[in-house]
């Protein structure tokens, strides 16, 4: 099967399983999404949902992120991973868009990826889930790993892999694509032991062949 036939057969059989794909993470504004999204790297969704239950209802603004001493920010995000760094990255986010953007988060990818602590994936996942601009394929270890495995990129770097993936999908898939690979590789090809048996794309990925 050639690649880009592939790739639509997976996305044709991943959207009958989950039917209505959007990102797992909480939020009101592009900026709480922003947050969110810098607050989930090698956090899982679930945990970053329980924190800003809180961290939004304290943080109503740009500005209150801006304004806060970083150590009650700090605090205030203590129990995710790597917590010191990404509310420094926040906060300097925070600052950059009040003095740059008019408190607005930006809406093109040169223009995010300037912010602290936000590369591609997250840009991808700003632009497509708030602005419904896709310029890219937001790529997390999910979508690397079920991608991978799937034979749809033979690369594990992120950037390369989301290159290889632009390529063969649909560009008005792109957004729909990550969610999709990211909700079978929670419940089905997860990392240490994927379920074949319960997999719709087994017939299809190289696996069936190992």
């Amino acid at each position: 099967m050639e690649l880009r036939e592939k790739a639509c057969e997976i996305l044709r059989r991943l959207r009958r399983e989950y039917p209505s794909p959007k990102v797992a993470l909480n939020f009101n504004t592009p900026f709480e999404l922003l947050v969110a999204t810098i607050l989930s790297a090698q956090t899982t969704d679930v945990h970053v949902n329980k924190v800003t239950e809180n961290l939004f209802k304290k943080y109503r603004s740009v500005k209150d992120y801006a304004d806060t001493p970083i150590e009650n920010l700090q605090k205030d995000v203590s129990s995710v991973n790597f917590y010191k760094t990404k509310a420094r990255n926040i906060q300097g986010t925070a600052r950059m868009i009040i003095e740059k953007f008019h408190s607005e988060v930006p809406k093109t990818m040169d223009d995010l990826i300037s912010l602290p602590g936000v590369a591609r994936k997250t840009a991808n996942i700003v632009l497509s889930n708030v602005y419904g601009i896709d310029e890219g394929i937001a790529v997390d270890t999910h979508v690397k790993r079920v991608s991978y495995r799937l034979g749809l990129t033979k690369n594990e770097d992120p950037v390369r892999s989301e290159r290889d993936l632009m390529a063969i999908t649909p560009r008005e898939e792109w957004g729909n694509l990550s969610h999709l690979l990211i909700f079978h590789g929670r419940k089905i090809c997860q990392a240490k032991k994927p379920k074949h048996q319960e997999c719709v794309l087994y017939d299809i990925c190289p696996s069936n062949k190992i």
